[in-house]
């Protein structure tokens, strides 16, 4: 194969899913590859009648559109655009190169025929990114409990260890792999293991360094070997892999070495720890119980965020968790005090409320009590909230820096005072009102009767939308927290000699969102709570364009995301998860993403702004 092509080769068969495809097939698809120069701001394809293709980025950036100017996500190198193969490809569905970019063509019907045999590979050509992500993690959600925490290194270790000398030529080992359908490769002298080679190995330390393949794999093996007990579960192998950042873990019993498990072995034992978690929660009998449970969210957070979930799928995770805590709890607390004078229903406000959860937040929460409360009753719902209140303290939730919580009395009211709370912040829109709207038109029922939130919400959709100066008043309150965004569009960092030189993530980047989403929802009567859901459901109503929609969700998901890979990283070291990022910790094509990102928030709060004439009030 000529050098060219070889290079082409070389770079598909490092790509998942070309990784799984076979020599001779990898072959006939280097040969059916064209390549496409495209100069920045050009569009791809360059003539709009050239049949589907599919594009993957050998160097540069693409972004890709639907309508006028509707962002659907960015790609850049080593990424592969399968949206023109997708079989629901919209027709107002273009692509623009943000940088100049090289790319790694091949028409889509061509490329199905040649890996028509493989139906993995299959359905990633006919489906977009978002449409795998959403199928992915649906398919997660399905399954009824996790298998990493009781499935154990050693029970997955079933396949042939391939092994080979450290002296044997880079070209042999190879094709050693290849012959075995394996990514890696264990060198062995005698009995031990002196070093591993993964297929990654030989791309970076062979091919992309120009490295004669005749040479010995000793020459680019891995001689500190990062390996696991036979006995330890797939859960601790996960973390293991993630803090080394490996793919590969040779496994050891007490006769050896044992076998191999890769992140794909993982991935195909995985389902939902979460939903296991909670399980454990159900049961617990005491308040230590729980504390031990509660302690396991972070790891949660970091499977889920290493599995490549997003907010939604985190928060809703993390939101089950905590849920399940509260409930557990308020059900020990009724074992002590015994059964509700009352009906009650036990709410969250915030990011509890609307589902959208990291690991360990503060306490926003409340009780509804029927109007039927006689004098006396309060003694018995002030104990219940005492116990659940210091019980989520104790298992990391801390007490709101603001005492919204059930514990005070003021939160802890029948339905006729949470109403005419909601009713005088409605026509009264002073700054104190104003603050707490943003905390409490956030709220779901954890525990007790719906019917009693419902009552309140129902009255309130109907009173919100009518109230403009309400209105008005919410938006200026949410325009005290704007994107980090100077002149000239460089980012304006956080000097609080607490977190110099950083961005935060929440408050400049997601809070912006949650606010307008809110604000939306308010202003069209919805009843949605989370904020993906208000802006979907605002989506072409007179408040919001579908568009002005679908850049705000583009937004949202790409902060979020970035929030969670910090966290992520924080929690590998054993830190206490934040929201405060450097921008050094990003790439060049990552802040440009950011910048964006905030651009879109600032374009939304000016049409807020101007819509409502806040400078008016």
């Amino acid at each position: 194969m000529e050098i060219e092509l070889q290079e082409i080769h070389d770079f598909i068969a490092a790509i998942p899913p070309f990784d799984r495809l076979q020599d001779d097939i990898l072959n006939a698809l280097t040969t059916a590859i064209s390549i496409q120069y495209v100069r920045r701001g050009g569009d791809i394809p360059a003539d709009k009648d050239t049949p589907p293709t599919l594009h993957i980025l050998r160097q540069g950036a693409i972004a890709m559109y639907s309508g006028k100017d509707n962002l659907m996500g960015m790609l850049g190198e080593g990424d592969i655009c399968t949206s023109f193969c997708a079989a629901d490809v919209m027709p107002d569905f273009y692509v623009k190169a943000t940088e100049d970019t090289l790319l790694y063509s091949i028409p889509c019907d061509q490329l199905s025929k040649l890996v028509e045999q493989d139906e993995s590979v299959l359905h990633f050509i006919r489906h977009s990114a978002a449409q795998r992500l959403k199928e992915a993690v649906s398919d997660m959600q399905e399954q009824s409990s996790s298998n990493l925490l009781h499935t154990y290194a050693g029970d997955i270790c079933r396949g042939e260890l391939v092994t080979a000398s450290p002296d044997i030529s880079i070209q042999d080992g190879a094709r050693l792999m290849s012959e075995h359908g394996v990514s890696s490769l264990i060198l062995m002298e005698g009995s031990s293991p002196a070093g591993l080679v993964t297929d990654r190995d030989i791309r970076k330390r062979c091919v992309a360094t120009g490295l004669p393949v005749d040479n010995p794999m000793h020459k680019i093996m891995t001689r500190k070997i990062t390996s696991l007990n036979a006995s330890e579960s797939l859960f601790d192998a996960l973390l293991v892999m993630t803090r080394n950042q490996v793919h590969h873990l040779p496994v050891f019993d007490d006769s050896g070495l044992k076998g191999i498990i890769t992140t794909t072995d993982i991935m195909r034992q995985e389902g939902l720890s979460a939903v296991h978690l909670t399980s454990t929660i159900r049961k617990a009998e005491s308040l230590e119980a729980l504390v031990e449970a509660s302690k396991m969210l972070p790891r949660i957070q970091l499977q889920l965020t290493n599995m490549g979930a997003d907010l939604r799928h985190v928060g809703f995770a993390v939101t089950a968790v905590t849920g399940a805590i509260t409930r557990r709890l308020i059900e020990l607390a009724e074992i002590q005090l015994g059964p509700s004078p009352v009906p009650y229903a036990w709410i969250a406000a915030g990011s509890q409320a609307r589902r959208e959860q990291t690991s360990h937040s503060d306490q926003d929460n409340g009780l509804i009590i029927s109007d039927k409360l006689q004098p006396g009753d309060d003694e018995w719902f002030e104990s219940l909230a005492r116990f659940v209140n210091d019980g989520l303290d104790a298992c990391g939730y801390i007490y709101c820096p603001g005492d919204v919580m059930a514990s005070n009395p003021k939160w802890r009211q029948t339905v006729s005072t949470w109403q005419g709370y909601f009713e005088k912040w409605i026509e009264q829109p002073e700054p104190m009102a104003l603050m707490l709207s943003s905390i409490f038109f956030d709220l779901r029922v954890i525990h007790g009767k719906e019917k009693l939130l419902n009552k309140i919400r129902k009255k309130i959709l109907v009173k919100a939308p009518k109230n403009q100066l309400f209105l008005a008043h919410m938006v200026r309150n949410a325009l005290t927290h704007r994107p980090p965004l100077g002149f000239f569009r460089d980012f304006v960092l956080v000097h609080d000699g607490q977190h110099d030189d950083t961005l935060d993530l929440k408050h400049s980047g997601l809070v912006p969102i949650i606010d307008m989403a809110r604000i939306y929802a308010l202003a069209e009567g919805l009843h949605e709570i989370g904020t993906e859901d208000r802006l979907r459901a605002a989506a072409g109503t007179p408040s919001l364009s579908k568009g002005g929609s679908a850049n705000l969700l583009d937004a949202f998901e790409f902060i979020s995301n970035l929030r969670l890979e910090h966290q992520a990283a924080q929690i590998r070291e054993g830190e206490s998860p934040d929201n405060f990022m450097s921008p050094k910790q990003l790439s060049k094509l990552e802040r440009e993403h950011l910048k964006d990102a905030f651009k879109v928030v600032q374009t939304m709060q000016s049409t807020l702004e101007m819509r409502y004439h806040t400078d008016r009030i």
